[in-house]
């Protein structure tokens, strides 16, 4: 790198790009890589402190932060992701449709132990919607040894470190538990928060019941769902541990394998899920119907995404599982 004062500048290549602040307005390059310095820039690099320019010759084995942070950003990437053009040595990955983030945690770590690399991600395994921001790639240097970029390049090799898998579109019976729903005391509001949220992610309601407090009933419900082709069968309600909750015994009564009930994560801890011949069974608590995000959320967006969860995934959601908090 040369350093030449910005009066001397004028038809001399900027070797970086140049930021611009702006207190509370604004933070972006004024000037980007290769810009050719022009004698109308002088007071504006004047005007943000910037009374030098860089120009720059870069050594063998040595990569420019831009070009360090588009191969890696490429090497780690797997379906549904896009990608920002380099700014300020950044490279942003976004996703490409509405999907289920997934990280290689390991892997993740790795990169980031490297040395100089530095890859940011949002939470594994949350909904996330197209065009968000879900992982951010660059180096520290402005220069970076090639081998830190190539010791990256191995590790996506492998495998993707981030992706974003599709939502399927899940057939879904809804069962809507309790004698006051069954009996007409009190309109039913659960059953249509549960499918929004189904549809909301590409699935279709096929098969709808109401069902008292009653075990035979209810577990009679989840064979007829299944029976329609339900892929996913969500039962509402009935989940505490009072004597007249009834629907963790129903889904148990009908044969389906429990893999939980009771998770670390609020609101939504007294959720139920469960196998049926490959159907999701779903025990929803009444925070379900009142809380804007649960658990429910999370889990529906893993199971759409095609995922099959087991105790050890219930385990692990106790950190994060005061949602809403970071």
């Amino acid at each position: 790198m040369k350093m030449i004062p910005v009066e001397e500048a004028v038809g001399m290549v900027l070797g970086h790009d140049m930021t611009r602040i702006v207190p509370g307005v604004s933070k972006a390059p004024a000037f980007r890589r290769g810009h050719v310095i022009k004698a109308d820039d002088i007071s504006l690099l004047l005007s943000m402190g910037k009374e030098h320019i860089y120009v720059m010759d870069i050594p063998p084995g040595q990569v420019h932060e831009e070009e360090a942070a588009v191969r890696i950003s490429r090497a780690i990437a797997g379906q549904g992701i896009r990608f920002s053009e380099p700014k300020e040595g950044k490279v942003n990955l976004q996703a490409a449709y509405d999907g289920l983030l997934r990280l290689d945690i390991a892997r993740l770590l790795q990169i980031n132990a490297i040395g100089d690399v530095q890859l940011a991600t949002a939470r594994n395994r949350r909904p996330t919607r197209a065009g968000e921001v879900i992982a951010a790639t660059r180096v520290t240097p402005l220069l970076v040894e090639e081998n830190q970029v190539t010791a990256a390049e191995r590790l996506g090799a492998a495998g993707p470190i981030v992706e974003v898998l599709p939502y399927q579109p899940l057939r879904a019976g809804i069962i809507v538990t309790g004698s006051e729903v069954f009996k007409g005391r009190v309109e039913d509001r659960f059953g249509p928060v549960v499918q929004g949220k189904i549809e909301a992610l590409g699935g279709s309601v096929i098969y709808t019941a109401k069902s008292s407090d009653d075990i035979d009933m209810t577990a009679g419900h989840i064979h007829r769902a299944a029976a329609a082709g339900a892929e996913l069968i969500c039962l509402t309600g009935g989940m505490s541990v009072d004597p007249d909750d009834a629907t963790p015994g129903a889904i148990r009564k009908s044969g389906a394998r429990v893999v939980t009930y009771g998770t670390p994560v609020l609101p939504g801890s007294m959720f139920m899920l469960a196998y049926l011949a490959g159907a999701a069974v779903m025990g929803l608590p009444g925070a379900v119907m009142h809380d804007p995000i649960t658990i429910f959320d999370y889990i529906l967006a893993r199971v759409m995404a095609g995922e099959v969860l087991t105790k050890l995934d219930f385990v692990e959601m106790g950190h994060g599982g005061l949602l809403g908090k970071g």
